[in-house]
């Protein structure tokens, strides 16, 4: 690992692991959820209230801050930890997803992409190279070496050749990549193909990235699909690194990729399913706005000790809601970061106890319950 990293295991049941990930700016308990901070900031929190759910790695989007405010202002304002005022784990993602996104705005080859800004038009050019010196710039601790995410039901040639192209472009990330406190991470594609995701292990293992993650999941194939995937796929992943499975956060998902070795999530839901008025809670999903909770005197959950949950009703949280008070948003935001890192947090003790299966089990069935 790199200057000032370490991963290490301290208990194991089946697959599943409880690690400790050791990073410049602190530890980081795995298997860890890390809120999603697109322009460098999880919407409507600080990041003492970030900080406060348990959270100790946030992710950044390269996409985003390439465009604004741009990685040279960031590195002038002393990388991304500075200018977030967030002292705990950083990673960011390559950018690679954001632009295959954009269908219709970019191109594709060998060297890169190229794209057309959703902001303005202008033109933007993203290689290997490039994505490694703008997260050089960012100072993430985790940066990510650019991928080409194809379809999940993408004819089997294309996703052959997205799969290929992703190792040139990490062989290219390795030799580009010059920050010796800022790790690496490779991401294994190949669609649903098993054998193809098997291959792909095996050719990234060998280059010798820092963690390795999964992408291309979660993107459209039915869930039944993904947990077969990563069943089959993450335990092949280096066992003495960090895992991480990319923009996966139904709890159905994570715990069932904990089991299968997984130790790192992120994912928008808990924070995007806020903004638009639902709540994640132990008895199953809450949509504030339903008119049952106009006179419903009860926390969001009664199992919760997050602030929104010891301070504020039902009622009242749907009352700000529909009047569109930016403080519907927030406490809603601030108790499903806080349900999902309490499901981390019981996912990592039952680890170390080795009952996690008892406690997913219980936990889903919680959740099934829609007791809410």
């Amino acid at each position: 690992m790199r200057q000032g990293f370490g991963f290490r295991i301290e208990a194991e049941d089946g697959q599943a692991r409880s690690a400790v990930l050791q990073t410049p700016h602190g530890e980081v308990e795995t298997p860890c959820f890390m809120p999603v901070g697109t322009a460098g900031a999880v919407k409507s929190l600080s990041p003492e209230e970030v900080s406060g759910t348990g959270a100790r790695m946030v992710l950044a989007n390269t996409y985003h801050l390439m465009l604004r405010p741009g990685p040279e202002v960031v590195r002038r304002a002393g990388g991304l930890h500075r200018f977030m005022a967030w002292r705990h784990g950083v990673l960011t993602d390559s950018g690679g997803y954001q632009v295959f996104s954009l269908a219709a705005r970019r191109k594709i080859d060998d060297d890169g992409v190229s794209f057309r800004s959703h902001i303005d038009g202008a033109l933007h050019v993203l290689t290997p190279e490039i994505a490694t010196e703008i997260q050089e710039a960012l100072g993430a601790d985790i940066a990510m070496a650019l991928d080409e995410c194809p379809r999940s039901d993408g004819p089997p040639a294309a996703v052959r050749a997205a799969m290929d192209r992703t190792t040139r472009w990490a062989t290219r990330c390795l030799a580009a990549h010059r920050r010796e406190d800022q790790a690496l991470f490779g991401i294994v594609q190949g669609g649903t193909d098993i054998g193809l995701r098997r291959e792909h292990v095996e050719q990234l293992a060998e280059l010798g990235f820092d963690g390795m993650a999964l992408g291309g999941l979660s993107v459209g194939e039915p869930p039944e699909v993904m947990w077969h995937v990563v069943g089959e796929t993450a335990p092949l992943l280096p066992w003495a690194g960090p895992r991480y499975l990319m923009g996966v956060g139904r709890e159905i998902d994570i715990l069932t990729a904990i089991a299968s070795g997984v130790d790192m999530f992120d994912c928008v839901m808990p924070t995007r399913n806020a903004r638009n008025g639902q709540a994640f809670t132990s008895r199953g999903r809450l949509g504030i706005k339903q008119a049952r909770f106009r006179e419903d005197g009860r926390p969001l959950d009664a199992s919760c000790q997050c602030y929104a949950c010891r301070t504020f009703d039902r009622r009242y949280l749907r009352h700000l809601f529909l009047q569109d008070e930016i403080l519907a948003h927030r406490m809603l935001t601030l108790h499903n970061l806080h349900h999902f890192e309490r499901l981390m947090a019981g996912a990592r003790a039952a680890i170390r106890r080795g009952t996690l299966a008892a406690y997913a089990a219980q936990t889903l069935a919680s959740i099934a319950s829609k007791d809410v």
